[in-house]
């Protein structure tokens, strides 16, 4: 069992992630009961979300690797990076975690793994050519608190659900697309089952739709919480202010159509690949906006400087 690290612990988050996983453990209920209600095999749900739910947990940090270009790296590889994650660990009092570069011009990091003991830390090329040692250990650090607050992990397992609700909706579309809701059965057969199907879907994308919205709400805490401790860790609030700054401006020099394509993969962010001006994506981020990551670490700083 790994030892309690020194980042410090945030209650707020252990209160958002348990309340988060009771009331999608409880949407998840009356999904398999609707599911089952409307003519849905038992069966065929549970293995559905067995299946799902296993291969998120399990192959999380492989297929964040993989999704993002990402590949592990040997000291003698990146010593420079290897340093500040060995430095940060030893001073977390953590198990070192693995260490990934991904080739993207993005500047940005990540943490994945279901537990410390298969945790990964990745940054991009971008991110290693703008950023100067003491910015890129705060931003590290950043990255070890999720691991240490195992709040990876509960993302991972709050998002299967949203991801089957997802499946099943575009399922149920495709074949009111293809298949006409009913088919060719006779009149009122067919419409107990148009009405069966549509009933699905629509169960379907509510259940998606809230639970979008509960891990919304935790990832925008989670990263308020990643700050705060980082920061607490290295003693060094405006280091990660000035990494944060740094990163936002260089977003919109990068070209377009390589933001986009990074989108999907802002739940991992340290700070989410966005393009300028408001928009849906901006409405719904899975971080808190730049000011009030910027506004906590300016009251930290005030207070770690303040006389005791």
């Amino acid at each position: 069992m790994a030892s309690r690290s020194r980042f410090p612990a945030d209650k707020g988050l252990v209160a958002r992630m348990t309340l988060t996983m009771f009331l999608l453990g409880l949407l998840y209920v009356l999904f398999v009961g609707v599911l089952i209600a409307l003519g849905i095999p038992l069966i065929l749900v549970l293995v559905i979300a067995v299946v799902v739910l296993f291969i998120q947990y399990y192959f999380s940090d492989k297929i964040a690797l993989f999704g993002m270009h990402g590949h592990i790296v040997t000291p003698e590889q990146a010593p420079t990076l290897h340093g500040v994650v060995d430095r940060l660990s030893a001073l977390a009092n953590m198990p070192k975690p693995r260490v990934a570069i991904a080739d993207s011009d993005i500047p940005n990091a990540f943490a994945t793994g279901r537990n410390q003991a298969n945790a990964v830390v990745c940054v991009t090329t971008g991110l290693l050519r703008r950023l100067n040692e003491p910015e890129l250990e705060a931003v590290l650090s950043h990255e070890l608190s999720h691991v240490a607050h195992r709040d990876v992990a509960v993302m991972t397992i709050a998002s299967f659900l949203g991801i089957l609700a997802g499946l099943l909706t575009r399922a149920m579309l495709y074949a009111g697309l293809f298949g006409g809701f009913g088919g060719d059965r006779g009149s009122a057969e067919g419409d107990q089952l148009a009405i069966m199907e549509l009933g699905i879907m629509l169960v379907s994308a509510i259940v998606y739709v809230i639970s979008f919205l509960l891990i919304r709400a935790l990832s925008r805490y989670r990263e308020l919480a990643a700050d705060r401790s980082g920061a607490i860790l290295i003693g060094r609030p405006s280091l990660l202010a000035s990494a944060l700054v740094k990163i936002s401006g260089e977003m919109s020099r990068i070209p377009t159509r390589d933001i986009r394509s990074a989108q999907y993969f802002n739940a991992f962010y340290f700070t989410p690949a966005m393009t300028n001006g408001p928009s849906i994506s901006n409405l719904f981020s899975t971080h808190p906006s730049l000011q009030k990551r910027l506004d906590q670490l300016s009251r930290l700083e005030a207070q770690m400087e303040r006389p005791a």
